[in-house]
């Protein structure tokens, strides 16, 4: 079996250690003769995993005591009401819009009461993160919310927005783990597990506790609250806890690998390659402003259409994947989680060297 190299946006890759210790615990987890896919969600043994995978995400973000951590459904798309729903008090919040994703929650935000957008780059396609500085908050809003890793369009917010006594939520999903950050700063940190953590279906929230209470907008769903899922640890429904036992394994790897320093250092040696290597050529660009670029996602073109077009196709046959850029953007996009191996970024950029040459005008 020859394995790809998988650049998606998500689901993407995995670390091979894991999918190959899942594999060998498929039919028998722990000595109890059965697959985790096949056991009660209220069983000591999914009790004890869902804990432990919890203490282990605690230890390497290095969590405060008085932050919850939470294993849901529904991905990041249902945190964009989830959010409102619990903490809107007063039917305001103050959004800055950076891509897709950031659009879509204002836009749900919206069903529930007034979103200001303080700041945007729509203007030049969400190619750069505006500036922070001056920034006008309302007095009146609930919370200040930002997309801290734009998937589509290769940006990052590398610094913070100062917000005062205001929460700061943190749509993390495809940069979720891949270096430290000071959880402190945040009211809610949450990430859609399918980009760098595990496969779909689960969604992490980090929610400082003084932010789950009773008090959420009438009409809210049980399932929509977060104080519900606290009181029942994750369990209140049947949890999803093969993506959850999947995460726990990500984590562990992680803990191995040195923490989130080391992958952090990893992490930016893979992009210096590809970016140093987008810099110099005279065919491939990247669409980034370079101070917000992405360490995850990097998206880049060369101009024309048919040669995009070219490049996926051939890339594609020398078994790198998942190359072809979101249609907003258009050309290619690069996803280099934390489990893409620096070797496969490294074969991506001589393959661009030798397609590079061989196509080259004259």
């Amino acid at each position: 079996m020859k394995r790809v190299y998988n650049f998606s946006a998500g689901p993407a890759v995995l670390p091979e250690e894991v999918l190959r210790e899942a594999a060998e615990e498929m039919l028998d987890y722990q000595g109890t003769g059965m697959s985790v896919m096949e056991m009660s969600h209220r069983s000591k043994t999914i009790e004890g995993m869902m804990n432990e995978a919890a203490q282990d995400l605690r230890d390497l973000l290095k969590v405060p005591d008085n932050y919850k951590i939470l294993f849901l459904q529904g991905g990041a798309s249902q945190q964009f009401a989830m959010v409102p729903m619990n903490l809107m008090k007063n039917r305001v919040a103050d959004h800055l819009n950076t891509g897709q994703w950031a659009k879509k929650a204002i836009s749900e935000g919206k069903l529930y009461g007034k979103i200001n957008v303080v700041a945007s780059s729509e203007d030049q396609n969400y190619s750069y993160i505006p500036d922070l500085k001056d920034l006008k908050f309302s007095e009146e809003a609930d919370y200040v919310y930002i997309c801290h890793n734009n998937t589509i369009f290769g940006t990052k917010f590398n610094e913070l927005p100062e917000v005062g006594d205001k929460p700061l939520i943190a749509d993390m999903s495809s940069d979720f783990l891949s270096e430290p950050i000071d959880v402190s700063q945040y009211g809610i940190i949450f990430a859609g597990a399918q980009k760098n953590v595990g496969p779909a279906g689960v969604v992490i929230v980090i929610i400082r506790e003084d932010l789950i209470t009773e008090d959420v907008l009438p009409g809210t769903p049980t399932m929509l609250k977060y104080k519900v899922h606290l009181d029942n640890n994750s369990a209140y429904n049947t949890p999803p806890v093969y993506g959850i036992y999947i995460c726990g394994k990500v984590f562990k790897w992680l803990k191995k690998l040195g923490g989130l320093e080391a992958m952090q250092k990893i992490n930016e040696e893979k992009a210096a390659i590809l970016y140093d290597y987008l810099d110099a050529s005279a065919m491939f660009k990247g669409t980034v402003v370079k101070k917000d670029r992405s360490l995850m996602n990097v998206p880049f073109v060369t101009g024309s259409e048919e040669l995009d077009a070219k490049f996926i196709k051939e890339a594609k046959a020398a078994g790198f994947e998942n190359l072809k850029g979101y249609r907003t953007v258009g050309g290619m996009r690069a996803s280099i989680y934390n489990a893409m191996p620096i070797q496969g970024v490294k074969d991506l950029v001589e393959f661009m060297r030798k397609f590079e040459a061989e196509n080259k005008k004259g």
